[in-house]
């Protein structure tokens, strides 16, 4: 069992960056892979990026691609998500998940087996 405790989220202007980080319990953190979706009001949850057991390989949504990175500390049972630019779009509720078979660019809900609560990320125009 794995927990997951997202934070970093906030109010911040278009143009600027944020971090979020998710805290992960459990020991086997480092043969996890990991993702990043969120969520929108009135919209569907969605894939924003992913990064492997590693950290050797990330992947992007194309509306992320180029200003958002995905690194992890796997001795701290952190994975992080560095978001640049942020634009009013990227306004959402942001979820951290891991991936218990440790596969490769997993990027649909089902694929992933335990959930964070999720951090609200507000961009004003």
């Amino acid at each position: 069992q794995v927990q997951l405790v997202e934070s970093g989220g906030g109010l911040v202007q278009a143009g600027d960056s944020l971090r979020l980080s998710c805290a992960a319990s459990g020991r086997t953190f480092s043969t996890y892979s990991m993702g990043w979706f969120r969520q929108a009001p009135g919209k569907e949850r969605e894939f924003v990026g992913a990064i492997s057991s590693s950290g050797g390989r990330t992947y992007f949504a194309d509306s992320v691609k180029g200003r958002f990175t995905i690194s992890r500390a796997n001795a701290k049972n952190t994975v992080f998500l560095q978001m640049n630019t942020l634009k009013p779009e990227d306004t959402a509720v942001y979820y951290c998940a891991a991936d218990g078979t440790g596969g490769a660019y997993r990027y649909r809900i089902y694929e992933y087996d335990y959930w964070g609560q999720g951090t609200q990320v507000t961009v004003s125009a």
